[in-house]
Parts: structure tokens; C-alpha cells; sequence
């Protein structure tokens, strides 16, 4: 996979508020609400996903519509990856065992729109860089799965979107950004 497949950068200044959220997993109804109180304006404020939009909650369409939306973009989250998985091939117990049950539920015409959504899912960053006028986030799943960020450096892929080793092993955080934000692993707090 080439780098230019990997990385998108977003400049924030094209917005009045850059919102991050983590895993939604279908809860598109609770995402809804919370955008309410946020005051989160379409016309004016984007929401970047760190990815987990599908599986486990009771919208997982739902979710998976919002990347047609032009406020809201995402990275890959292994969610995602497992269900392009899936579709690629014949074996899809991964998916199954992990939340991705509800696309075998739907009608006809509802899978059909989830097929050209996952289209947009293969296209997906899997690293996110947002650049603002004073900082630059990265925004990835799991992890950037090194000790320095660098635009469009080569690493682990497998990694960045199941890694928990930074948390568990309470490692070091990573230069070369000011913030890095990920989802994947429940926290308590932040």
C-alpha cells in the first residue's frame, strides 16, 4: 500500500470547530444526541471519527451513511478492515463474532446500500493529520505505532488499527505532533 493510500491531511481552518469522536460502533442515535448538546454546526463544524463507526450498536447503516455526509470524515478502524474482510471473502465468522451480525439482517435494498458504503470504507485513511493553526493532531485507531510521527512514514498497519501495547505497557508518548488521538480501547478517562 502506497503512503499517499495511508495519510490524509485536513487543514482546520476550513472549519470553525474540528470535533473528534471515538468508536461509535452503530450508535447513531446516541452520536445524534450528543451533537445537539455540542451545538455541533454541519454547515460550519466537521466531525472526524477515529473509526469503529459499525458493529455491536443498533445502527451500524446508519453510522456507515454519515461518510456521505461532507462534515464528516473517519480513518479505518479494524471494525471496518474486518468487514472488508469479510466481503472479500467467503469467511466472515471474524466479522460475525465481533458485531458485524446486523448486515446479515438487513433487506435487500439496505445490504445493497451498506455494499456501496463499504466502498467508501476502502477508502479511508488509515492515518489522519489535522493541521491547525498553532498544533498538528494525528488521529489514528489503535495507534501510531512509533516513537516519532512523521508524514507518510511507513509503519505497521496491523498495528494501527488493533495495537493496545502503548496503553498496556504504559509506553512513552510520540513526537513529532502535538496531539495524538485513538479510539479501540475503552478508557475510563482520558
Amino acid at each position: 500500500m502506497r503512503p499517499e493510500e495511508i495519510y490524509q491531511r485536513i487543514e482546520a481552518k476550513n472549519w470553525r470547530h474540528v470535533w473528534v469522536v471515538g468508536d461509535i460502533h452503530g450508535c447513531f442515535s446516541m452520536l445524534m444526541k450528543r451533537l445537539r448538546e455540542c451545538r455541533f454546526d454541519p454547515q460550519q463544524d466537521l466531525l472526524v471519527s477515529v473509526g469503529d463507526l459499525i458493529d455491536r450498536g443498533p445502527d451500524s447503516l446508519g453510522c456507515l451513511a454519515l461518510l456521505r455526509e461532507s462534515w464528516m470524515t473517519a480513518v479505518r478502524g479494524n471494525h471496518e478492515q474486518i468487514a472488508l474482510d469479510a466481503r472479500a471473502s467467503p469467511q466472515s465468522t471474524l466479522w460475525l463474532m465481533n458485531g458485524g451480525d446486523w448486515f446479515t439482517r438487513l433487506t435487500a435494498e439496505h445490504a445493497a446500500q451498506a455494499e456501496a458504503l463499504f466502498i467508501l470504507c476502502q477508502r479511508l485513511p488509515w492515518i489522519l493529520e489535522v493541521r491547525c493553526r498553532h498544533s498538528t493532531h494525528v488521529i489514528a485507531h489503535a495507534d501510531y505505532p512509533a516513537s516519532t510521527y512523521q508524514w507518510q512514514k511507513k509503519v505497521d498497519l496491523h498495528q494501527v488499527l488493533w495495537s493496545r501495547e502503548r496503553l498496556i505497557n504504559k509506553r512513552g508518548g510520540i513526537s513529532g505532533a502535538d496531539h495524538f488521538w485513538f479510539g479501540h480501547t475503552p478508557l475510563r478517562r482520558r
